[in-house]
């Protein structure tokens, strides 16, 4: 039996960072050191310890998984999951609760802050704040559950120390309930609208304070902070939890929530708004969560993980963000390298970006899978296609550099230039002929 593992770091707000360097698996109650470098380098001890046994499910909806193998998906899923592979993953009719939310492509990759000219609004003596783009809906009260992207820098040095977009995991807010090096992003956020983009400047009193931080992130002393902040959106104070607080199945119960309200807005090719209900399911399964899930309850957390991924890969690829798209197949493909819907979307999108032949090997890895699939057939013989008209566009351009010369063919010339040629040569000889008889 996997043992949970947790992680002792000093302000270390997600385990995430330190489980990609943790592959291994180790013997309960063992001690392990990771050397690892994040801005300069430093150790961290990190014990395993054994798990408490599983809670008995609490919610009722739970009950009829109790199996060994349960999986979280009701009959309508399973017969879904014929569907072919370029169809929505996991739809039923599940009803999400009310919240706000909007959805917009990611800010472009620069070296520092982006260069704001709208008015600067003072939120407190040591905050201040200026939109990029205008939200909707009404703002977060006290006590919301409050899911956002944000990238930060260091003001003084320009160094960025925080990219939750990079790391495609929303950080998640309470207001009011908020860590004290947050207050100053808890404050900004407090005053926005789902959807709205704002460039926030903190004081350090509201930061990382006096000491800053030397582990994960690496902030100075007496840091101010920029934050470019965007408000994914919120759940109103009746969520009653944040999800720290939650039990197994509530959490995965509110994912699921998330992802079938995502499905009903998919339907209705609202893609903005059907990525945001998905992000918002996936920042419930964060990789803190599933670290420290094993057997029957791990199984039924990636029942609404992976879908959501996938879900959330068919919307990219439907707007022509093939690059994000490949990510989070990828992330399906580390928890099951066999699923052939994730290879399937991969595929595509690896296509659509001109990556031919790792379209045709994820591809083909899909038909070994879902041999019957007529979309996988459909797409080697796109490829197939698009090579044999390049292989016909390179011939053309190449016959004349590794094939023998064309002859040059010479031009018909026109009745009236081969008359006027003979009159010409006419008219030279009678003008030899009169010089001969001449001398």
């Amino acid at each position: 039996m996997m043992p949970a593992i947790f992680l002792p770091v000093a302000k270390a707000r997600r385990a995430s960072n330190l489980a990609r360097v943790m592959s291994f698996r180790a013997p309960v109650d063992s001690i392990h050191t990771v050397s690892l470098s994040v801005s300069g380098k430093f150790e961290v001890v990190v014990r395993l310890i054994p798990p408490p046994p599983p809670p008995r499910p609490s919610v009722p909806f739970f009950d009829r998984h109790a199996g060994e193998h349960a999986t979280f998906l009701t009959m309508e899923d399973e017969q879904l999951q014929q569907r072919p592979l370029d169809g929505l993953e996991d739809e039923d009719g599940v009803t999400a609760e009310a919240a706000s939310y909007v959805r917009s492509d990611p800010p472009q990759e620069s070296d520092g802050p982006p260069k704001v000219d709208s008015e600067v609004e003072v939120l407190h003596e040591k905050v201040t704040k200026q939109i990029i783009r205008e939200g909707h809906g009404q703002k977060p009260a006290k006590y919301s559950t409050c899911f956002a992207h944000y990238k930060a820098w260091a003001e003084g040095t320009q160094h960025k120390f925080e990219d939750t977009w990079h790391e495609q995991q929303p950080v998640e807010l309470v207001i009011g309930k908020e860590k004290k090096e947050m207050e100053g992003l808890a404050l900004g956020i407090s005053s926005m609208r789902s959807g709205e983009r704002a460039l926030l400047h903190v004081g350090w009193e509201l930061g990382y304070g006096k000491e800053g931080s030397f582990s994960f992130p690496n902030v100075p002393p007496m840091a101010d902070i920029t934050y470019e902040v965007e408000l994914i959106g919120f759940d109103e104070t009746k969520e009653g939890k944040a999800r720290s607080d939650m039990t197994v199945e509530e959490r995965i119960g509110a994912a699921d929530r998330r992802k079938m309200d995502g499905n009903a807005l998919f339907k209705d090719e609202k893609l903005e708004e059907a990525m945001q209900q998905y992000e918002m399911a996936i920042a419930y399964m964060g990789d803190d969560f599933m670290f420290q899930l094993f057997g029957k309850y791990r199984d039924m957390a990636l029942a609404v993980k992976n879908p959501c991924h996938l879900n959330m890969a068919a919307c990219l690829i439907k707007l022509k963000r093939f690059e994000e798209a490949i990510g989070h197949c990828g992330i399906v493909l580390t928890e099951d390298e066999n699923n052939a819907k994730a290879l399937f979307r991969r595929g595509k999108a690896r296509a659509e970006l001109g990556q031919t032949d790792s379209a045709r090997e994820d591809f083909l890895k899909a038909r070994k899978h879902a041999p019957d699939d007529k979309a996988i057939g459909r797409e080697l013989r796109v490829l197939a296609e698009q090579d044999k008209a390049l292989y016909q566009r390179q011939k053309e351009i190449y016959k004349g550099i590794f094939g023998p010369r064309p002859e040059q063919k010479p031009e018909p010339s026109s009745r009236l230039v081969i008359l006027w040629q003979w009159l010409l040569s006419l008219l030279c000889r009678i003008f030899r002929l009169r010089r001969q008889k001449a001398d």
